[in-house]
């Protein structure tokens, strides 16, 4: 409870923000020399597509600041430095692949296949006015079609899965948020419950304790031992209230877990056996799974995630394994901290992590552990 009151949500990421790096995707400039290599004196071309090198690299990280409404005009600017470059060098095609994928972020997906496809439509026709034979102008402009195209459908995926992801964070905010909010309501319920009836009759003892202080301190002193007894028995249901209100339900981790790793594009895999378990080891095994869960996301680089429960004659079991990268694992404080709470408990942990094959956690409690005889 304590953690989701605190929790603050990230800021919404926009469902078109790129997330490409501006330098890194500079590499495809190279493709604009490759035809210079087949031509006999390429000083021309060599200072043409200088030219417009420098034309193009405003604009291309300007895209990547400027406001959707700006996008549009770039990609069609980007275009026509690729149209302006081909009579001079067969690689100004490059811009406008540049020009597709530039698309495909401005655009809603159906209107980015239009404009690509009209783009490399006029690139083909200037191909052919150009070239000096048709064979020529069929290859350049079907090579052109076909990587730009490539990148589109690239871009458009990359794009979507963005959304997607933009919208599994806002999911899993407004999960944190409701469930705050069930918490504090559950506990307004319960010291409501709690305390309303033991703190009335705390008053009304008090109260006739008081009154009888000078006419009958024998029965005043009663009072105000039931009063003293009272107390107590208040002050031991409000820590036990205490521990359940800290204590976090494994299944709703086993939901925040799942929303986590999702994000990450982890795959969650749980088998939850129907057990009945106690509050104290149920927040044990929620908390262990919590870090576990942390330290995947923060170190393990993995695709998937198993997490088990099950019970025996010998106790209850949670096993959480990963099949990340592995290797040796510190007894941080985090682990530090899960076996203390499990040792504590009665139980114990077990973990191993050999490289290259992810980690294994066992997270184990003695029957105690559980409300009933399983089933």
């Amino acid at each position: 409870m304590e953690r989701l009151a605190h929790h603050e949500p990230a800021p919404p990421t926009r469902g078109d923000d790129i997330h490409d790096s501006p330098w890194v995707t500079l590499a495809y400039l190279l493709f604009v020399f490759v035809p210079m290599a087949f031509v006999p004196d390429p000083t021309r071309a060599l200072l043409a597509s200088a030219l417009a090198i420098a034309v193009f690299l405003p604009m291309h990280f300007g895209f990547y600041r400027s406001s959707p409404a700006v996008r549009p005009w770039l990609v069609l600017a980007v275009a026509l430095v690729g149209y302006g470059l081909v009579p001079f060098n067969p690689g100004g095609n490059t811009f406008l692949i540049y020009a597709a994928a530039m698309a495909g972020w401005s655009f809603r997906p159906r209107a980015a296949v239009v404009v690509s496809g009209a783009l490399l439509a006029l690139l083909a026709v200037e191909f052919w006015w150009v070239m000096p034979t048709p064979r020529m102008a069929v290859a350049w402009a079907g090579m052109a079609v076909m990587v730009g195209g490539l990148v589109l459908a690239g871009t458009l995926y990359s794009r979507d899965k963005s959304r997607r992801n933009a919208e599994l964070r806002l999911t899993q905010q407004e999960v944190a948020r409701l469930a705050a909010m069930a918490e504090r309501e559950r506990i307004g319920r319960d010291l409501h419950d709690l305390l309303g009836h033991t703190l009335s009759l705390v008053a009304i003892k008090s109260e006739l304790a008081g009154r009888l202080v000078d006419r009958a301190p024998l029965e005043a002193k009663a009072q105000m031992a039931e009063v003293e007894s009272v107390a107590r028995k208040a002050l031991a249901q409000v820590r036990e209230a205490v521990v359940g209100i800290r204590a976090t339900g494994l299944e709703a981790e086993l939901a925040a877990a799942r929303l986590a790793l999702l994000s990450a594009d982890v795959r969650l895999d749980q088998r939850i056996a129907t057990v009945a378990l106690t509050p104290e080891a149920e927040s044990v095994f929620a908390l262990g799974l919590r870090e576990a869960v942390t330290n995947i996301l923060r170190h393990a680089h993995a695709q998937r995630v198993d997490v088990e429960l099950s019970a025996d004659a010998g106790g209850v079991k949670l096993l959480i394994s990963d099949d990340g990268r592995g290797g040796p694992i510190e007894p941080n404080t985090g682990l530090a901290g899960m076996r203390e709470r499990l040792v504590a408990l009665g139980g114990g942990l077990q973990y191993d992590s050999a490289p290259g094959s992810g980690t294994r956690l066992v997270l184990s409690l003695p029957r105690l552990a559980l409300q009933g005889p399983s089933p």
